[in-house]
């Protein structure tokens, strides 16, 4: 699959007010300074559809994006680092909470984590609660580039290692990088590989 049209649609606070769940749906969510709109940029081939920042906790809403007029792709606010009150912060997490536990169209959540540094509690925790809730996530390594190849094995290994301590089995894994175009094809022929395969459950 290749992405010829990626358009801008709306932003929102509430899952309830997102558009109408009538296309597939696939959200990128890490925690915050994880890459995560480079990388958007990068899959869609647009350098500037989703912001990027050097300060940590840029997006703020849940912003959906239509890709090729036929599905869509959600930029998800950030976890970990938000340099907000308290009170905004608990409206953070009440909204990515319910977008993901309730927004049915939404077939797969693309889970970013930093390839630079070791397994941390907050995303092993991110990923424990969507396996608790049944929520469908495959694991996408950022900024590969930063890592030689030995390096690279190791942070997969390490990830590996600590997530079999209470999984089964690991979730699909992507290793990416936004500078080099690392993993672009691999993430776009399994979003190709979903809108094949899986019905839209939100209207059967």
């Amino acid at each position: 699959m290749e992405i010829h049209t990626a358009t801008f649609v709306s932003s929102h606070t509430d899952v309830t007010t997102c558009p109408p769940p009538n296309r597939h749906e696939y959200a990128f969510i890490g925690r915050s300074n994880v890459g995560k709109s480079s990388l958007i940029n990068m899959l869609t081939n647009h350098s500037k559809l989703a912001k990027t920042s050097s300060t940590p906790g840029k997006t703020q809403l849940i912003n959906h994006f239509l890709i090729n007029d036929e599905w869509y792709l959600v930029d998800l606010p950030g976890y970990g680092y938000i340099k907000a009150a308290k009170t905004l912060r608990g409206q953070f997490s009440a909204m990515i909470r319910d977008y993901i536990l309730r927004r049915e169209n939404m077939i797969c959540l693309f889970v970013l984590v930093d390839s630079r540094h070791a397994p941390r509690e907050i995303d092993l925790e991110f990923m424990a609660w969507l396996g608790e809730n049944g929520v469908p996530f495959v694991l996408v390594f950022t900024k590969m580039d930063k890592l030689s190849a030995r390096e690279s094995d190791t942070c997969v290994a390490e990830y590996e290692k600590v997530m079999l301590e209470q999984w089964e089995k690991m979730p699909l894994t992507f290793v990416t990088s936004a500078e080099n175009r690392l993993g672009r094809a691999e993430l776009l022929a399994y979003l190709d590989e979903l809108n094949r395969t899986v019905e839209n459950p939100a209207i059967g």
